[in-house]
Protein backbone atom coordinates (compact mmCIF):
# COMPACT_ATOMS: atom_id res chain seq x y z
CA UNK A 1 0.00 0.00 0.00
CA UNK A 2 1.39 3.29 -1.05
CA UNK A 3 1.97 6.27 1.70
CA UNK A 4 -0.87 8.49 0.34
CA UNK A 5 -3.14 5.72 0.45
CA UNK A 6 -2.44 4.81 3.90
CA UNK A 7 -2.63 8.84 4.88
CA UNK A 8 -6.19 8.87 3.72
CA UNK A 9 -7.42 6.31 6.01
CA UNK A 10 -5.74 7.89 8.43
CA UNK A 11 -7.90 10.93 8.12
CA UNK A 12 -11.00 9.06 7.18
CA UNK A 13 -10.99 7.21 10.43
CA UNK A 14 -10.30 10.39 12.32
CA UNK A 15 -12.65 12.38 10.79
CA UNK A 16 -15.88 14.66 13.00
CA UNK A 17 -18.71 12.12 13.29
CA UNK A 18 -21.03 15.32 13.27
CA UNK A 19 -19.80 16.63 10.45
CA UNK A 20 -21.31 14.44 7.97
CA UNK A 21 -24.57 14.47 6.19
CA UNK A 22 -27.41 12.70 7.79
CA UNK A 23 -27.69 10.48 4.62
CA UNK A 24 -24.04 9.69 4.37
CA UNK A 25 -22.85 6.34 5.59
CA UNK A 26 -18.97 6.14 3.65
CA UNK A 27 -17.10 8.53 2.55
CA UNK A 28 -14.86 7.36 -0.79
CA UNK A 29 -11.67 7.38 -0.68
CA UNK A 30 -10.19 10.73 -2.01
CA UNK A 31 -6.32 10.44 -2.44
CA UNK A 32 -3.86 12.98 -0.73
CA UNK A 33 -3.33 16.58 -2.27
CA UNK A 34 0.27 17.15 -2.52
CA UNK A 35 1.71 18.93 0.43
CA UNK A 36 2.57 22.90 -0.69
CA UNK A 37 5.09 24.31 1.41
CA UNK A 38 6.30 27.64 1.69
CA UNK A 39 8.79 29.28 -0.73
CA UNK A 40 12.39 29.47 1.04
CA UNK A 41 13.22 33.36 1.50
CA UNK A 42 16.18 33.92 0.50
CA UNK A 43 18.11 34.71 3.45
CA UNK A 44 17.66 30.76 3.81
CA UNK A 45 19.66 28.33 2.95
CA UNK A 46 18.63 26.44 -0.10
CA UNK A 47 16.53 23.50 0.18
CA UNK A 48 16.32 23.90 3.97
CA UNK A 49 13.54 25.04 6.26
CA UNK A 50 12.77 27.70 7.94
CA UNK A 51 13.49 27.55 11.87
CA UNK A 52 9.86 29.08 12.20
CA UNK A 53 8.30 26.65 10.06
CA UNK A 54 8.48 23.60 12.78
CA UNK A 55 5.88 23.34 15.39
CA UNK A 56 3.72 26.36 13.92
CA UNK A 57 1.99 24.85 11.17
CA UNK A 58 -1.38 22.85 12.45
CA UNK A 59 -0.10 19.42 11.02
CA UNK A 60 0.13 16.33 12.35
CA UNK A 61 3.49 15.79 11.30
CA UNK A 62 5.43 18.70 12.27
CA UNK A 63 8.41 18.20 14.47
CA UNK A 64 8.15 17.82 17.97
CA UNK A 65 8.69 20.69 20.30
CA UNK A 66 12.51 20.66 21.24
CA UNK A 67 14.01 19.37 17.99
CA UNK A 68 16.05 21.82 16.44
CA UNK A 69 17.35 22.45 12.89
CA UNK A 70 19.70 24.69 14.01
CA UNK A 71 22.51 23.34 15.34
CA UNK A 72 25.14 26.27 16.08
CA UNK A 73 24.29 29.47 17.88
CA UNK A 74 24.43 31.77 14.51
CA UNK A 75 21.51 29.51 13.41
CA UNK A 76 19.85 29.63 16.66
CA UNK A 77 20.10 33.54 16.85
CA UNK A 78 17.85 33.72 13.53
CA UNK A 79 15.65 31.38 14.65
CA UNK A 80 14.70 33.43 18.21
CA UNK A 81 14.99 36.32 15.76
CA UNK A 82 12.15 35.19 13.59
CA UNK A 83 10.12 33.58 16.33
CA UNK A 84 9.69 37.51 18.02
CA UNK A 85 8.62 38.83 14.71
CA UNK A 86 6.06 36.10 14.50
CA UNK A 87 4.99 36.56 17.36
CA UNK A 88 4.48 40.38 16.96
CA UNK A 89 2.58 39.43 14.04
CA UNK A 90 -0.05 36.68 15.03
CA UNK A 91 -3.57 37.93 17.04
CA UNK A 92 -2.81 38.23 20.70
CA UNK A 93 -3.88 35.16 23.37
CA UNK A 94 -4.39 33.20 20.25
CA UNK A 95 -3.39 29.05 20.56
CA UNK A 96 -0.59 30.05 17.40
CA UNK A 97 0.84 32.59 19.62
CA UNK A 98 1.14 30.83 22.79
CA UNK A 99 2.59 28.00 20.81
CA UNK A 100 5.09 30.24 19.53
CA UNK A 101 5.91 31.84 22.68
CA UNK A 102 7.05 28.12 23.83
CA UNK A 103 8.53 27.57 20.65
CA UNK A 104 10.89 30.96 21.96
CA UNK A 105 11.42 29.64 25.26
CA UNK A 106 12.92 26.26 24.20
CA UNK A 107 15.35 28.24 21.48
CA UNK A 108 16.77 30.45 24.38
CA UNK A 109 17.24 27.69 26.85
CA UNK A 110 19.06 25.64 23.60
CA UNK A 111 21.13 28.80 23.08
CA UNK A 112 22.31 29.59 26.54
CA UNK A 113 22.70 25.47 26.97
CA UNK A 114 25.68 25.96 23.63
CA UNK A 115 26.95 29.26 25.34
CA UNK A 116 27.21 27.80 28.82
CA UNK A 117 27.61 23.88 28.68
CA UNK A 118 27.29 21.96 31.77
CA UNK A 119 30.95 20.97 31.97
CA UNK A 120 32.70 18.89 34.97
CA UNK A 121 33.49 21.98 37.15
CA UNK A 122 35.26 21.86 40.70
CA UNK A 123 32.80 21.60 43.88
CA UNK A 124 35.00 24.27 45.35
CA UNK A 125 36.15 27.63 44.10
CA UNK A 126 38.26 30.05 46.27
CA UNK A 127 38.07 33.80 44.74
CA UNK A 128 38.81 36.77 46.28
CA UNK A 129 38.48 35.44 49.68
CA UNK A 130 34.79 34.06 48.66
CA UNK A 131 34.23 30.30 49.32
CA UNK A 132 31.72 28.98 46.03
CA UNK A 133 30.61 25.40 46.62
CA UNK A 134 29.10 24.24 43.73
CA UNK A 135 25.26 23.99 43.83
CA UNK A 136 23.00 21.12 43.30
CA UNK A 137 20.01 22.56 43.47
CA UNK A 138 18.07 22.26 39.85
CA UNK A 139 15.54 25.46 41.25
CA UNK A 140 15.39 28.51 38.68
CA UNK A 141 14.47 30.85 41.10
CA UNK A 142 18.18 32.01 41.38
CA UNK A 143 19.51 35.10 40.07
CA UNK A 144 22.70 35.82 39.55
CA UNK A 145 24.59 38.67 41.70
CA UNK A 146 27.71 39.13 38.98
CA UNK A 147 25.34 39.51 35.69
CA UNK A 148 21.38 40.50 37.10
CA UNK A 149 20.30 37.38 34.43
CA UNK A 150 17.95 34.03 35.77
CA UNK A 151 20.73 31.10 36.61
CA UNK A 152 18.60 28.38 34.99
CA UNK A 153 19.75 25.28 37.17
CA UNK A 154 18.72 22.75 34.92
CA UNK A 155 21.39 23.08 32.47
CA UNK A 156 23.50 25.55 33.87
CA UNK A 157 26.63 25.34 36.75
CA UNK A 158 26.20 27.59 39.67
CA UNK A 159 28.00 28.23 42.69
CA UNK A 160 27.38 29.89 46.22
CA UNK A 161 29.40 31.91 48.63
CA UNK A 162 29.47 29.81 52.26
CA UNK A 163 30.11 33.30 53.76
CA UNK A 164 28.37 36.05 52.12
CA UNK A 165 25.57 34.12 49.95
CA UNK A 166 26.94 35.81 46.68
CA UNK A 167 25.65 33.19 44.23
CA UNK A 168 26.63 33.21 40.21
CA UNK A 169 27.10 31.59 37.46
CA UNK A 170 30.23 29.38 36.84
CA UNK A 171 31.17 31.32 33.79
CA UNK A 172 30.90 34.75 35.61
CA UNK A 173 33.53 33.55 38.28
CA UNK A 174 35.96 34.78 36.63
CA UNK A 175 34.56 38.43 36.51
CA UNK A 176 33.89 38.49 40.30
CA UNK A 177 35.84 41.79 41.53
CA UNK A 178 34.62 42.35 45.16
CA UNK A 179 35.97 40.44 48.22
CA UNK A 180 33.96 38.42 50.11
CA UNK A 181 32.18 40.66 52.63
CA UNK A 182 32.00 38.22 55.52
CA UNK A 183 36.00 38.81 55.45
CA UNK A 184 35.40 42.15 55.28
CA UNK A 185 33.16 42.07 58.43
CA UNK A 186 36.39 39.42 60.30
CA UNK A 187 38.96 42.38 59.72
CA UNK A 188 37.30 45.62 60.08
CA UNK A 189 34.23 44.76 62.10
CA UNK A 190 32.55 48.77 62.38
CA UNK A 191 30.10 51.05 61.14
CA UNK A 192 30.77 53.90 59.10
CA UNK A 193 29.39 56.81 61.39
CA UNK A 194 30.07 59.64 59.52
CA UNK A 195 27.11 61.64 57.65
CA UNK A 196 27.72 61.36 53.75
CA UNK A 197 31.26 60.05 53.81
CA UNK A 198 31.18 58.44 50.06
CA UNK A 199 31.87 59.88 46.84
CA UNK A 200 28.33 60.47 44.81
CA UNK A 201 26.94 58.42 42.13
CA UNK A 202 28.86 60.47 39.10
CA UNK A 203 31.88 59.32 40.26
CA UNK A 204 31.03 55.90 38.84
CA UNK A 205 28.75 57.40 35.57
CA UNK A 206 25.71 56.28 37.45
CA UNK A 207 26.46 52.39 37.06
CA UNK A 208 26.62 49.66 40.22
CA UNK A 209 29.93 49.60 40.89
CA UNK A 210 29.95 45.33 40.71
CA UNK A 211 27.40 44.72 37.64
CA UNK A 212 27.54 48.09 35.72
CA UNK A 213 23.70 48.02 35.51
CA UNK A 214 21.95 51.98 34.82
CA UNK A 215 21.45 53.01 38.65
CA UNK A 216 19.03 55.48 38.32
CA UNK A 217 16.79 57.74 40.98
CA UNK A 218 13.03 56.91 41.53
CA UNK A 219 10.29 58.69 39.42
CA UNK A 220 9.58 61.60 40.57
CA UNK A 221 13.61 62.19 42.21
CA UNK A 222 14.26 61.25 45.94
CA UNK A 223 10.93 60.51 47.74
CA UNK A 224 10.20 62.63 51.24
CA UNK A 225 10.42 61.16 54.25
CA UNK A 226 12.77 58.15 53.34
CA UNK A 227 15.53 58.19 55.89
CA UNK A 228 19.42 56.97 55.07
CA UNK A 229 18.23 53.23 57.07
CA UNK A 230 15.32 52.76 54.78
CA UNK A 231 16.98 53.83 51.51
CA UNK A 232 17.82 51.25 49.28
CA UNK A 233 21.42 49.60 48.99
CA UNK A 234 23.74 47.41 47.18
CA UNK A 235 23.25 43.86 47.50
CA UNK A 236 27.08 44.03 48.92
CA UNK A 237 26.09 46.48 51.39
CA UNK A 238 22.79 44.79 52.51
CA UNK A 239 24.91 41.52 52.97
CA UNK A 240 27.46 43.67 55.11
CA UNK A 241 24.90 44.79 57.55
CA UNK A 242 22.99 41.67 57.77
CA UNK A 243 26.23 40.15 58.82
CA UNK A 244 27.29 42.99 60.81
CA UNK A 245 23.79 43.25 62.72
CA UNK A 246 24.40 40.98 65.58
CA UNK A 247 27.99 42.05 66.16
CA UNK A 248 28.22 44.44 69.34
CA UNK A 249 30.62 46.65 67.81
CA UNK A 250 28.25 49.69 68.98
CA UNK A 251 29.89 52.11 72.02
CA UNK A 252 26.74 54.10 72.73
CA UNK A 253 28.37 56.70 75.59
CA UNK A 254 30.58 57.48 73.08
CA UNK A 255 29.14 57.58 69.92
CA UNK A 256 26.70 60.04 72.09
CA UNK A 257 26.29 60.16 75.97
CA UNK A 258 23.11 62.39 76.06
CA UNK A 259 20.94 59.32 74.74
CA UNK A 260 21.00 57.48 77.95
CA UNK A 261 19.85 60.88 79.57
CA UNK A 262 16.39 61.51 77.11
CA UNK A 263 15.90 57.85 76.04
CA UNK A 264 13.82 55.68 79.21
CA UNK A 265 14.32 52.17 77.53
CA UNK A 266 17.69 52.60 76.94
CA UNK A 267 18.41 53.08 81.34
CA UNK A 268 16.13 50.13 81.89
CA UNK A 269 17.92 48.09 79.79
CA UNK A 270 21.47 49.30 80.94
CA UNK A 271 20.23 48.25 84.54
CA UNK A 272 18.83 44.84 83.29
CA UNK A 273 22.36 44.31 82.11
CA UNK A 274 24.47 45.44 84.89
CA UNK A 275 22.40 43.28 87.19
CA UNK A 276 23.29 40.10 85.31
CA UNK A 277 26.92 40.95 85.14
CA UNK A 278 26.22 40.74 89.30
CA UNK A 279 24.84 37.31 88.68
CA UNK A 280 27.04 36.19 86.81
CA UNK A 281 29.57 34.90 89.68
CA UNK A 282 27.01 33.06 91.22
CA UNK A 283 26.39 31.37 88.44
CA UNK A 284 29.83 30.14 87.47
CA UNK A 285 30.87 29.32 90.86
CA UNK A 286 27.49 27.37 91.01
CA UNK A 287 27.49 23.68 89.94
CA UNK A 288 23.46 23.84 89.48
CA UNK A 289 23.30 26.94 87.62
CA UNK A 290 26.18 25.14 85.53
CA UNK A 291 24.48 21.86 84.55
CA UNK A 292 21.13 24.19 83.97
CA UNK A 293 23.52 26.26 81.81
CA UNK A 294 21.55 29.18 82.72
CA UNK A 295 23.85 31.45 81.51
CA UNK A 296 22.70 30.28 77.76
CA UNK A 297 19.77 32.07 78.04
CA UNK A 298 21.68 34.79 76.38
CA UNK A 299 23.66 32.67 74.00
CA UNK A 300 22.17 34.92 71.25
CA UNK A 301 23.57 38.12 73.14
CA UNK A 302 26.73 36.69 74.68
CA UNK A 303 27.90 40.18 75.01
CA UNK A 304 25.68 40.97 77.80
CA UNK A 305 27.66 38.59 80.31
CA UNK A 306 30.70 40.36 79.37
CA UNK A 307 29.78 44.16 79.47
CA UNK A 308 27.11 46.82 80.15
CA UNK A 309 28.43 49.30 77.31
CA UNK A 310 28.48 47.48 73.89
CA UNK A 311 25.63 47.49 71.40
CA UNK A 312 24.47 45.92 68.41
CA UNK A 313 22.49 46.93 65.74
CA UNK A 314 19.79 44.35 66.40
CA UNK A 315 19.67 45.47 70.18
CA UNK A 316 18.59 49.07 69.24
CA UNK A 317 16.26 47.93 66.72
CA UNK A 318 14.73 45.75 69.39
CA UNK A 319 14.99 48.31 72.17
CA UNK A 320 13.05 50.52 69.69
CA UNK A 321 10.35 47.98 69.28
CA UNK A 322 10.19 46.82 72.75
CA UNK A 323 10.83 42.96 72.71
CA UNK A 324 14.85 43.73 74.22
CA UNK A 325 13.09 45.12 77.12
CA UNK A 326 10.48 41.91 77.78
CA UNK A 327 12.93 39.63 76.87
CA UNK A 328 15.30 40.53 79.38
CA UNK A 329 12.76 41.39 82.05
CA UNK A 330 11.99 37.30 81.99
CA UNK A 331 15.64 36.18 81.82
CA UNK A 332 16.53 38.57 84.62
CA UNK A 333 13.61 36.99 86.85
CA UNK A 334 14.70 33.43 86.33
CA UNK A 335 18.22 34.31 87.22
CA UNK A 336 17.24 36.12 90.22
CA UNK A 337 14.93 33.29 91.44
CA UNK A 338 17.79 30.75 91.31
CA UNK A 339 20.00 32.74 93.08
CA UNK A 340 17.34 33.95 96.23
CA UNK A 341 15.05 31.18 96.36
CA UNK A 342 16.06 28.33 93.89
CA UNK A 343 19.79 27.44 95.37
CA UNK A 344 20.72 27.31 98.91
CA UNK A 345 24.19 27.33 98.10
CA UNK A 346 23.64 30.64 95.76
CA UNK A 347 21.58 31.90 99.20
CA UNK A 348 24.77 31.65 100.93
CA UNK A 349 26.99 34.17 99.26
CA UNK A 350 24.61 36.72 100.16
CA UNK A 351 24.89 39.56 102.56
CA UNK A 352 23.27 40.96 105.85
CA UNK A 353 23.12 44.98 106.57
CA UNK A 354 25.90 45.63 109.08
CA UNK A 355 24.81 49.15 109.48
CA UNK A 356 21.57 48.04 110.82
CA UNK A 357 21.77 44.56 110.74
CA UNK A 358 18.25 43.67 110.01
CA UNK A 359 16.09 43.02 107.32
CA UNK A 360 16.28 39.86 104.80
CA UNK A 361 19.65 38.58 103.35
CA UNK A 362 20.77 41.12 100.75
CA UNK A 363 22.47 40.43 97.40
CA UNK A 364 23.87 43.07 94.80
CA UNK A 365 21.33 43.02 91.93
CA UNK A 366 18.58 43.90 94.82
CA UNK A 367 16.39 46.89 93.44
CA UNK A 368 16.57 48.45 97.29
CA UNK A 369 20.64 47.72 98.18
CA UNK A 370 23.56 50.09 97.48
CA UNK A 371 27.17 48.68 97.19
CA UNK A 372 29.99 49.83 98.37
CA UNK A 373 32.77 50.61 96.24
CA UNK A 374 36.03 49.32 97.52
CA UNK A 375 34.94 46.22 99.45
CA UNK A 376 31.49 45.29 97.48
CA UNK A 377 29.75 44.92 100.42
CA UNK A 378 25.82 45.25 100.24
CA UNK A 379 23.77 47.68 102.40
CA UNK A 380 20.15 48.42 102.61
CA UNK A 381 20.09 52.09 100.44
CA UNK A 382 18.96 54.21 103.12
CA UNK A 383 21.44 52.58 105.47
CA UNK A 384 24.29 53.27 103.22
CA UNK A 385 23.35 56.77 102.47
CA UNK A 386 22.90 57.72 106.47
CA UNK A 387 26.52 56.56 106.88
CA UNK A 388 28.30 56.96 103.66
CA UNK A 389 31.60 58.06 105.85
CA UNK A 390 32.13 54.53 107.40
CA UNK A 391 31.75 50.88 106.10
CA UNK A 392 31.98 48.31 108.67
CA UNK A 393 33.49 45.94 106.64
CA UNK A 394 36.09 48.69 105.11
CA UNK A 395 37.13 49.62 108.78
CA UNK A 396 37.23 45.68 109.66
CA UNK A 397 39.35 45.22 107.09
CA UNK A 398 41.77 47.76 107.81
CA UNK A 399 42.48 47.33 111.46
CA UNK A 400 42.77 43.50 110.07
CA UNK A 401 45.77 44.47 108.27
CA UNK A 402 47.02 47.02 110.51
CA UNK A 403 47.46 43.76 113.23
CA UNK A 404 49.34 41.51 110.59
CA UNK A 405 51.27 44.34 109.71
CA UNK A 406 52.23 44.99 113.75
CA UNK A 407 52.79 41.04 113.96
CA UNK A 408 55.30 41.08 111.06
CA UNK A 409 56.84 44.35 112.47
CA UNK A 410 57.14 42.74 116.38
CA UNK A 411 58.74 39.35 114.88
CA UNK A 412 61.47 41.03 112.81
CA UNK A 413 63.02 43.08 115.46
CA UNK A 414 65.55 41.41 117.06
Amino acid sequence: MEYGERLARFRQAHLNPFDKAPEQHERPEVPPAPERRPDPSPGDPEGSERPMDLGLAEDHFSRPVGLFLASDVRQLRQAIEECKRVILELPEHSERQKDAVVRLIHLRLKLQELQDPSEDEPNIRVILEHRFYKEKSKSVKQTCDKCSTIIWGLIQTWYTCTGCYYRCHSKCLPLVTKPCVRSKVSHQAEYELNICPESGLDSQDYRCAECRAPVSLPRGGPRRGVTAAGAQVSRCSMRYLALMVSRPVLKLREINPLLFNYVEELVEIRKLRQDILLMKPYFITCKEAMEARLLLQLQDRQHFVENDEMYSLQDLIDIEAGRLSCSLTEIHTLFAKHIKLDCERCQAKGFVCELCKEGDVLFPFDSHTSVCTDCSAVFHRDCYYDNSTTCPRCARLSLRKQSLFQDTSTEAEP
